[in-house]
């Protein structure tokens, strides 16, 4: 069931009142809201909603087994079964043909030929998501942050729908203790919530869709029937086109989250105004970023030791971040291109440090230097994470040295102003927004409607007809 739908907004015009019939009775709200949730993941493929069940009961299970261990082998022990298990579902319908593929391909390169049976899995949407949320709760069961809750508790926080299928990353430290608040309608942000949905929906609709179906899914379907230009503009293009799809997602998403009467953590503040890598990976899936560097990055030793495991740790950090994107190479090499990068720049910082030389002076030119080289590295990485194939991605960055002249019919006015618009709105201040916020949530409720339903009539108009499923489902 996708957001930015008629069905969704039937689905979540019976949800939302009686979210706040049930509220005052939380055993009943948790039944009806698991419910919902269920139904709205059961809308692709009912199937499914017993993977999510049978994730939620096996996790909360190891969970309450760690919490009772005394012994620390044995809380290892169980830990380490919770992570295989979680991991082996993931892999199982994530990766298995992707590692039988790969496994062919070696073992036909050295001589030997082998033609296993390749089984068709569907691969069930959002389960990178609930299953790195479950995780957490584990792990942070076994270092003693956390206490375990109810079954119920645990079974609403996992599946609750508006981080469900595409975050963003909600610990359960973040997300189980609002259980045990009081929610009153009264002092919900309607504002902000209403603001984060409309947002979200124009960078769906509007942005996304608009580079994807005028310039991105036909320069990359076949980079080399076009000109060069044509090439480098799409680049340009979806990087844009990924951050409006997932930070529309998951604006929608907090919006959502907020009318029902629960806080998400920010996902994203304007990464493509970062000034190093560091930088944009602390702005651009942001609960991702934060999930990496404390179940991954520093369990794996973080920058503790030598120079060489620190970059060690930042190369396997993002190779299985990469990974986690997609069953692929190219996802791989994605990740590959961050922590090199990610890599370089810790030496370099390093390398200061050692001959006692302090940091260059910060700038407007500096910064601008450092933003542009940030942003083409970034753009540069997204190549291959769009690209089908290596083969693909080969052709878009060959066709940059090699197509020039040629004619360019999809470079048009409206794809260069989307494209600016895109990013220039990172820059904008948000104390502006703040402003225009504070200014939108003194209107009357019918100034309110009237204006909405015109951004709304404005995102209709302005939007391709249909609406593309989020990039990050596949994920």
């Amino acid at each position: 069931m996708l957001f930015p739908t008629v069905t969704f907004a039937l689905f979540f015009a019976v949800v939302l009142p009686l979210n706040w019939l049930f509220m005052p009775r939380p055993a009943r709200w948790k039944i009806f809201i698991l419910a919902a949730s269920y139904f709205f993941y059961g809308y692709w493929d009912p199937i499914f909603i017993l993977l999510l069940a049978g994730s939620s009961v096996f996790n909360w299970t190891m969970g309450a087994v760690i919490h009772q261990a005394q012994a620390d082998l044995v809380r290892r022990t169980w830990l380490a079964m919770a992570v295989i298990g979680n991991l082996g579902l993931l892999c199982y319908f994530k990766y298995y043909d992707f590692f039988l593929s790969s496994a062919t391909n070696l073992l036909d390169r050295v001589g030997i030929g082998i033609s296993p049976q390749i089984v068709a899995i569907t691969l069930p949407i959002g389960i990178s998501f609930f299953t790195f949320q479950a995780l957490s709760y584990v792990i942070d069961i076994y270092r003693g942050s956390t206490e375990p809750v109810r079954l119920m508790d645990f079974a609403v926080f996992l599946s609750f729908f508006p981080h469900l299928v595409a975050g963003p990353i909600v610990r359960a430290s973040e997300f189980l203790p609002q259980l045990k608040e009081r929610h009153d309608p009264r002092r919900i942000d309607a504002t902000r919530a209403f603001f984060l949905i409309f947002i979200g929906l124009f960078k769906k609709v509007v942005i996304a869709n608009f580079l994807a179906t005028e310039i991105v899914d036909s320069v990359f379907g076949s980079p080399n029937q076009h000109s060069a230009l044509e090439n480098l503009v799409a680049i340009y293009a979806y990087a844009v086109q990924i951050y409006a799809d997932f930070s529309g997602y998951t604006d929608i998403a907090i919006g959502l989250a907020l009318l029902l009467g629960f806080r998400f953590p920010l996902n994203f503040d304007g990464p493509y105004t970062a000034t190093s890598m560091q930088d944009f990976w602390r702005r651009w899936h942001m609960t991702l970023s934060r999930w990496l560097r404390d179940y991954l990055y520093i369990p794996l030793g973080g920058n503790r030791g030598s120079g060489g495991a620190t970059y060690r740790n930042l190369m396997i950090t993002m190779l299985l971040g990469g990974l986690w994107h997609g069953a692929a190479w190219s996802f791989v090499a994605w990740g590959a291109i961050h922590g090199g990068f990610l890599s370089l720049e810790h030496w370099r910082r390093s390398l200061r440090v050692a001959r006692g030389e302090a940091e260059p002076a910060d700038t407007v030119v500096t910064r601008t230097a450092r933003r542009i080289l940030t942003f083409h590295v970034v753009c540069f990485a997204w190549v291959f994470f769009r690209a089908e194939n290596f083969q693909t991605a080969y052709d878009v960055l060959g066709r940059l040295v090699s197509g020039w002249g040629n004619p360019s019919p999809l470079v048009t006015r409206s794809v260069l102003l989307v494209i600016a618009l895109g990013i220039g709105t990172q820059y904008v201040p948000k104390d502006v927004l703040g402003r225009v916020m504070a200014t939108f949530s003194r209107f009357s409720p019918v100034a309110q409607g009237v204006a909405l339903g015109f951004v709304l009539l404005l995102i209709d108009t302005l939007g391709p007809s249909g609406v593309a499923p989020f990039i990050y489902f596949q994920f």
